[in-house]
């Protein structure tokens, strides 16, 4: 790791550190953070660990004025969630939020100081048609680039082209599945509703079970391919661990339901990660990976390079490397080649065709 990234990580796992930063340090701190979408993360830690006074004015005034804006995503999302209930429950079906709903529902801390670009949930594909139907009589629309996009969201994906309220402007991701139809490894989402727990207050909204949570977590860290955001997930995830790591069994449990969902390899990628940059506890044999794997030993020094991808002064020569390593996999993961080439070759064509109306 360089070491212009270890004070921004050492930040968010031992936030006390950040009143001995110096103004040098303190400079590259907000920037990085800024970059990562951490500052409000950052906020909401000093916040807990109460030692705002012993920060310099100006860098609070900063970290306050993104955790005011988290704070307002969050109101609103609780907003948006009432609504979704009330439009939803008449589908007589479990609803499940993913992701940002499911920590803001549930006030984990990993809700703390966290931005909310839209809201995930997901839906047995039996009750999709209609729970879409039901969406967009409360004035939600599907909106899709082309028709090329809203085939390549219906036939392949594991979702619905995003949606968006025409009055309220939010965004809303309706999943069927945790990986799309035409992925390399299979997962099983009816397992994963069967052990979701209702939301008290709430007729058909659902929080996936801790150890679901933080599965879903990490295999979107690993296999969406977004990682700009990367850090700023992986320290959601290391939120989402804290309060099992030293509670029995917790290891063998979480081993045993990766391997029923079939998720062990983006479990143990983002162990390795947590145990190498946030210092994790894990135990050996939970972060070594299934016998006979090699991958795993090559693609965990790329991940980390895309992990630390977000600002100039943690990205090394090999970044951009790394980077495309991380685009072209995650697309192989995401579809068979026969279907993979016409699509890079057609996105490559829509691109083209883009920068040119721009320069024209």
């Amino acid at each position: 790791m360089k070491l212009g990234c270890a004070e921004l990580i050492h930040a968010l796992t031992q936030p006390t550190s950040m009143a001995s930063l110096s103004p040098t340090q303190w400079d590259l701190l907000l920037r990085q953070a800024r970059a990562a979408g951490l500052l409000a993360r950052l906020a909401a830690l000093a916040q807990q660990e109460k030692n705002i006074d012993q920060l310099p004015k100006q860098a609070w005034h900063i970290l306050e004025g993104d955790l005011t804006f988290a704070q307002q995503q969050a109101t609103a999302a609780r907003y948006e969630l009432r609504l979704l209930d009330r439009t939803l429950k008449k589908l007589d079906t479990p609803v499940l939020l993913l992701k940002g709903g499911a920590y803001v529902a549930l006030n984990h801390a990993a809700s703390a100081g966290r931005f909310m670009t839209d809201i995930d949930i997901l839906i047995t594909k039996a009750h999709l048609q209609d729970a879409e139907s039901a969406l967009t009589a409360a004035g939600w629309m599907t909106h899709s680039k082309d028709a090329y996009d809203e085939r390549y969201y219906r036939a392949w994906m594991h979702e619905l082209p995003p949606m968006r309220h025409m009055s309220r402007h939010t965004l809303l991701d309706v999943h069927h599945n945790l990986l799309p139809e035409t992925a390399r490894i299979r997962t099983h989402p009816e397992q994963v509703l069967a052990s979701a727990h209702r939301l008290p207050g709430y007729q058909c909204l659902y929080v996936p079970d801790h150890l679901d949570l933080i599965l879903h977590s990490a295999t979107h860290l690993v296999y969406e391919g977004e990682w700009g955001h990367g850090l700023r997930d992986l320290s959601d995830l290391y939120l989402l661990f804290a309060p099992h790591v030293h509670e029995a069994g917790f290891w063998q449990r979480l081993l045993a339901r990766a391997h029923e969902l079939n998720l062990q390899d983006p479990l143990h990628y983002v162990l390795v990660q947590l145990q190498t940059l946030f210092g994790l506890s894990v135990p050996v044999a939970v972060a070594r990976p299934s016998p006979g794997r090699g991958v795993p030993y090559l693609m965990t020094p790329v991940i980390r390079l895309g992990v630390l991808s977000f600002h100039a002064s943690c990205r090394t020569w090999l970044t951009p490397v790394a980077e495309f390593v991380l685009y072209v996999r995650s697309h192989w993961l995401r579809m068979p080649p026969h279907l993979l080439i016409p699509h890079l070759l057609y996105k490559a064509w829509k691109r083209r065709v883009s920068e040119k109306k721009s320069q024209d």
